[in-house]
């Protein structure tokens, strides 16, 4: 019997839970998942937000696609276990992050963050599930003043926990604890687990409020002269950070730690880059480095790259994240230029 043209069709892909699905980062992920085919996606958000413009993206009224709503303190392990079941994949993305200092950083970010994975991962292990994506950060990359100089940072760098607790630096502690708390359930109990670490996100904002990271870029527009000496390496576009997380989840030989960045470089060449491409603002013009002892490089991200991730150009995500901060009415129209 000839076949009929057409008449094959694609398996359809298994249901797969987002942690965190409508901060910055999770409301990418699924926007990704939904434009490549997933149907079936488990939105775990904080108790009390507000999903409405994940349950709005391109794809998501579909009749095909199903968005189940899971309202899960991280902190809660039967409802994170309730958000897992039932899917082959995890994209753990919540974690606590604030734009101000915390009062009680052990409650407010350590313990939410470590024990949060660590309830992520049992669900993940009590109903099989295949993979686990965690969104890790450069933050449990850097500081870390014992890298050896002259050379460029990588995977194989881990934020120096004493060094950030006596400068009250205290979200790299809790993303450096809670990745390697991953590891450790992982390797205890056998679960597969991938790691990628983003540098600073850019990006369109999905979501109505300002996340930590575009606050850098806004705060830059508006003057400040904060050097991030503490937590840079470089930028990199959200949409990207997204395309890695669903590239990892469906690599089988994918394994271990992920930089995502588009470069290793100086803050100061970034916010020189951003005063030129947005001459109407008042960005601050850093002189010498910084960064100290910084290593620029290309292809920090090789590891990415060689599994076929094409980065946005850096200029795209400034671009980008200017556009949605002043749709969203985060920065002003239009700014004095500095007089520096």
């Amino acid at each position: 019997m000839a076949a009929v043209a057409g008449a094959t069709a694609t398996a359809p892909k298994e249901p797969v839970c987002v942690t965190g699905a409508n901060g910055f980062i999770g409301s990418w992920i699924v926007k990704t998942l939904l434009q490549n085919g997933y149907t079936t996606i488990h939105l775990s958000i904080f108790p009390g937000s507000d999903p409405s413009h994940v349950l709005s993206l391109p794809g998501a009224a579909s009749p095909t696609v199903r968005l189940v709503v899971h309202e899960a303190d991280l902190l809660d392990a039967d409802a994170v276990a309730k958000a897992v079941e039932g899917c082959v994949g995890v994209f753990h993305v919540a974690s606590p992050c604030t734009l101000e200092d915390p009062e009680d950083p052990q409650a407010e970010l350590v313990d939410p963050a470590v024990n949060g994975t660590l309830n992520i991962l049992a669900a993940a292990k009590k109903y099989g599930v295949r993979r686990v994506v965690l969104t890790s950060s450069i933050s449990a990359m850097v500081p870390n003043p014992r890298w050896p100089k002259g050379k460029v940072f990588d995977e194989t760098s881990w934020t120096d926990l004493d060094y950030c607790k006596s400068r009250q630096k205290w979200y790299p502690v809790s993303k450096t604890l809670a990745e390697r708390a991953a590891w450790d359930f992982a390797k205890k109990n056998g679960l597969d687990v991938v790691a990628i670490n983003p540098a600073t996100c850019l990006g369109r904002l999905l979501q109505p409020r300002l996340n930590a990271s575009c606050a850098v870029l806004q705060q830059l527009l508006q003057g400040s002269k904060d050097t991030q000496e503490y937590h840079w390496l470089g930028a990199v576009h959200v949409q990207d950070v997204a395309k890695a997380q669903l590239l990892l989840f469906e690599t089988p030989a994918a394994s271990g730690r992920y930089l995502c960045t588009n470069g290793i470089y100086q803050y100061a060449d970034f916010a020189d880059k951003v005063s030129k491409l947005f001459p109407e603002f008042p960005v601050h013009r850093f002189t010498g480095e910084t960064q100290p002892g910084l290593v620029d490089s290309k292809d920090a991200a090789k590891r990415l790259i060689d599994l076929g991730l094409v980065f946005t150009p850096v200029e795209d995500a400034l671009r980008d994240t200017v556009m949605s901060l002043k749709e969203k009415g985060f920065l002003a129209q239009q700014q004095q230029s500095s007089s520096i």
